[in-house]
């Protein structure tokens, strides 16, 4: 079993840095979207197999809500820092101000939907022809639709019916002006690859992906952290409770699950048991009607 592991575990990186390597072969002015989560954090390890020694062939690049997790911005600007790459953040709440947008309202004020106009204002600014995701097949269905080449028009937008097919590893990436195409490297990986290749890699993580005590109200079954950017209700008990995440969005949309797995094998042991996908489990904003994710990915989401 180990050796199997091992071999389907290179068969990813493989694929993985191929399609990194065709992204900086086939754009002008591509860019990795970096946010200090693990499968972010895994992108650029796998960029650092694909073109070191030299530097890497595009920028680092965060679309910043202003609700993000303190760990997880430490770990974006301590990994930029240390590898000595470009690392580009652009603000929602500049966005907000900038176009009078309305502030997201209610108990859970999430700005996520907001993202698109800051990210795609900022592919206009720096002329993106390819942003790169850490976003994989098995997180949801509608990320299960998409290409590895993802197409978008020349308003940011995604059509799931207008997707090119991509036949023996062939990716095209020819595109119109003012076109872009988002890549997901790690798109055939399931979250439990990426934690056997964490640990296989030895890649260093948050500290909110393993068990600490954490302040959490509890909201139709799941585990919202306490923070500033939630409204607190008279109904609502806090309580501490031992808890880690399985992904890391906003702290406004992202639940906690309980556990106390504070290594990397006792969570790979948690995942091999569970049966929910971790954004079926923990986003809260996926959870606002069936075709959530996909009608935000219409409008120019990641």
């Amino acid at each position: 079993m180990s050796a199997y592991r091992l071999d389907y575990l290179d068969q990813l990186e493989s694929e993985a840095i191929h399609i990194l390597r065709e992204v900086a072969g086939q754009f002008e002015r591509p860019a990795l979207l970096f946010s200090g989560g693990k499968d972010s954090i895994t992108l650029v390890h796998l960029a650092l197999k694909a073109f070191r020694p030299g530097k890497f062939p595009f920028p680092l690049v965060h679309i910043d809500t202003g609700h993000n997790f303190k760990e997880a911005l430490d770990c974006r600007d301590q990994l930029a820092a240390t590898l000595g790459e470009k690392l580009i953040v652009r603000n929602v709440g500049d966005t907000i101000k900038a176009k009078q947008l309305t502030e997201p309202k209610g108990k859970f004020a999430s700005r996520n939907a907001l993202q698109t106009y800051t990210l795609l204002d900022t592919i206009e600014e720096f002329k993106f022809d390819a942003c790169i995701g850490g976003a994989r097949r098995d997180e949801e269905k509608a990320r299960a639709k998409e290409r590895i080449f993802s197409v978008r028009d020349e308003f940011g937008q995604w059509d799931p019916k207008l997707q090119r097919p991509e036949l023996w590893n062939t990716y095209n990436g020819r595109i119109h002006k003012g076109e872009n195409v988002r890549v997901f490297p790690i798109s055939n990986w399931t979250e439990l690859d990426v934690w056997n290749y964490i640990r296989r890699e030895k890649i260093e993580l948050p500290s909110i992906y393993f068990s600490h005590d954490r302040e959490v109200i509890e909201h139709e079954g799941q585990l919202v952290a306490v923070s500033e950017f939630i409204q607190l209700e008279a109904s609502d008990k806090v309580l501490t409770k031992k808890v880690r995440y399985r992904t890391v969005g906003d702290m406004t949309c992202t639940a906690a699950v309980e556990s106390k797995a504070s290594n990397i094998d006792d969570i790979i042991s948690e995942i091999t048991a569970t049966k929910t996908s971790e954004r079926g489990e923990t986003r809260i904003d996926d959870k606002v009607s069936e075709a959530a994710m996909e009608d935000r990915k219409k409008n120019g989401y990641f």
